[in-house]
C-alpha cells in the first residue's frame, strides 16, 4: 500500500509542480499516476494532440453505474510580473491561509480528492468516485472535451459531476459560456495624404472594435434585473490590438483578440454569426476601394455555458451534502458545460474564493480547505451507504 499524505501534504506536492498552461503538466500527471497506482488504483491518460500534456482519469471503487465524478484542472496561470511575498511554487502557511500558485484555483480541490483516496478505498464504496484531472482549463478548457468523451466511452455512467472550482462551498448551477476570437484585418497601404485611395486596416478594425462596445452597451440596457449573473448580460470584450506601420501610412494590417461571455440561455454560435455579419459589412466597404482587402475571423477556444438542469442529479447531490438551498451563478467558465454536453449532470462546488485566484500571493483559507475536506468525507459516506 502506498504512502498516505494529508490533504495539506498533497497540496504542497501539487503546488510544487509549476504547471503554468504554457508549459507541460506531465510531471504532475506522472506523480498522480504513481500515487494512485501505489494504492492499487489504475488511471488512464488522454494526451494532448502534441503529446506535451495529458488529462488523467481514474475510478475508485466498484465498476458500476451511479458514481460521482470529481473534476479539477491541473494547470495554473503564470506568476510573471506579479509581486509575491513567498515562493509561488512552495506551499506556505501563514495567518490561517495556505499560499501558493494554484492553492485555490484549483489544486486545493485536486489535493482533497487525491489525499482521500485511501479513505475511499477503506470505506467499501457501493458506487464509485471517478477522479478527472484536465489540462489547459485556464486557456479555454482545451483538454477536458477529449477526457469527457473518453470517460463516457470507457467508464460506467456517473450520476453526477462535481466541478471543484472555488465557490466557497456554495452550489453553483449556472455559468456563462465563452468564446475566444482572433481577428486579422488586411488593408491597403498608401501615403496618408492619399488616404481615400487606400484601406486602413486599423480604422476598419476600429469599426469592429466599436461594435463590441456597442453590443455590450445594448445588452446592458436590455438586461433582465432578475438575472443573477454579474454582470447580468452578455459581454463582448477586446483584450489586445496591434497594427500599422507609421503615422503617415494607411495601415496594411491590424490584429485584435476578443472574447464573448455569453449568458447560458443565449447561443455562442448566434453571437459569432452576428459578428461575422458585421465584419462582412465592413469588408464590403474595404473591397470597394481595394478588392484584395479583407477580414479573417478565427474562433479559438469555446467553453459552453453551464445551464441549470431540471431535476439535475448533480445539484441535488451537492445540496444534500452541503445544505445550501440558495441559487448561485458565476461568470467564469469551467468544464461543467462540456460534461453536460457529454451527457452528464454537472454543477460547480469547491473550497475557496475565486477572488484569490490568479492573484499574487494566491491562497486558500485553512477554514475553506477543511470545509472541502468535510464535504469529501460526506460524499464518501454517502457512496458507501
Amino acid at each position: 500500500m502506498g504512502a498516505r499524505l494529508t490533504p495539506k501534504e498533497m497540496l504542497a506536492r501539487l503546488v510544487a509542480f509549476p504547471t503554468v498552461s504554457r508549459d507541460s503538466n506531465l510531471e504532475l500527471i506522472d506523480f498522480v499516476r504513481s500515487y494512485l497506482a501505489s494504492h492499487g488504483v489504475e488511471s488512464r491518460l488522454v494526451p494532448s494532440p502534441d503529446g506535451t500534456k495529458a488529462n488523467l482519469y481514474a475510478l475508485v471503487g466498484p465498476e458500476v453505474p451511479g458514481g460521482v465524478v470529481l473534476s479539477g484542472h491541473t494547470d495554473v496561470v503564470p506568476v510573471d510580473g506579479q509581486d509575491w511575498s513567498t515562493d509561488p511554487f512552495t506551499l506556505t502557511e501563514r495567518d490561517g491561509k495556505l499560499f501558493g500558485r494554484g492553492a485555490v484555483d484549483m489544486k486545493g480541490f485536486d489535493a482533497l480528492a487525491l489525499a482521500l483516496v485511501p479513505e475511499m478505498l477503506a470505506a467499501g464504496l457501493k458506487r464509485p468516485i471517478q477522479i478527472a484531472l484536465s489540462y489547459d482549463e485556464e486557456v479555454g478548457c482545451l483538454g477536458a472535451p477529449l477526457m469527457v468523451a473518453e470517460m463516457a466511452r470507457s467508464l460506467p455512467p456517473a450520476e453526477a459531476v462535481l466541478v471543484g472550482e472555488p465557490t466557497e462551498m456554495q452550489v453553483v448551477t449556472q455559468h456563462k459560456g465563452s468564446v475566444g476570437i482572433d481577428t486579422v484585418v488586411h488593408g491597403f497601404e498608401v501615403h496618408s495624404s492619399l488616404a481615400p485611395r487606400g484601406v486602413s486596416a486599423v480604422m476598419s478594425a476600429a469599426r469592429l472594435i466599436a461594435w463590441h462596445a456597442e453590443q455590450t452597451a445594448a445588452n446592458a440596457a436590455a438586461a433582465d434585473p432578475a438575472c443573477l449573473f454579474d454582470p447580468n448580460y452578455t459581454t463582448l470584450h477586446v483584450g489586445m490590438v496591434s497594427g500599422g506601420t507609421a503615422r503617415n501610412i494607411t495601415a496594411k494590417e491590424c490584429r485584435f483578440v476578443s472574447d464573448f461571455r455569453v449568458l447560458p440561455e443565449e447561443s455562442v454560435d448566434d453571437w459569432i454569426a452576428r459578428y461575422r455579419a458585421q465584419a462582412d459589412a465592413v469588408e464590403a466597404g474595404m473591397q470597394a476601394v481595394c478588392p484584395g482587402a479583407g477580414i479573417e475571423i478565427t474562433r479559438k477556444h469555446h467553453v459552453p455555458g453551464c445551464q441549470r438542469e431540471q431535476g439535475g442529479m448533480a445539484e441535488a447531490l451537492a445540496r444534500a451534502l452541503i445544505g445550501d438551498n440558495a441559487e448561485h451563478v458565476v461568470s467564469y467558465g469551467t468544464e461543467a458545460g462540456q460534461f453536460q454536453q457529454g451527457g452528464y449532470s454537472a454543477c460547480i462546488v469547491g473550497p475557496g474564493s475565486i477572488a484569490q485566484a490568479h492573484q499574487p500571493d494566491e491562497y486558500i483559507t485553512i477554514e475553506q480547505f477543511e470545509a472541502g475536506e468535510s464535504f469529501m468525507r460526506r460524499l464518501i459516506d454517502r457512496l458507501a451507504a
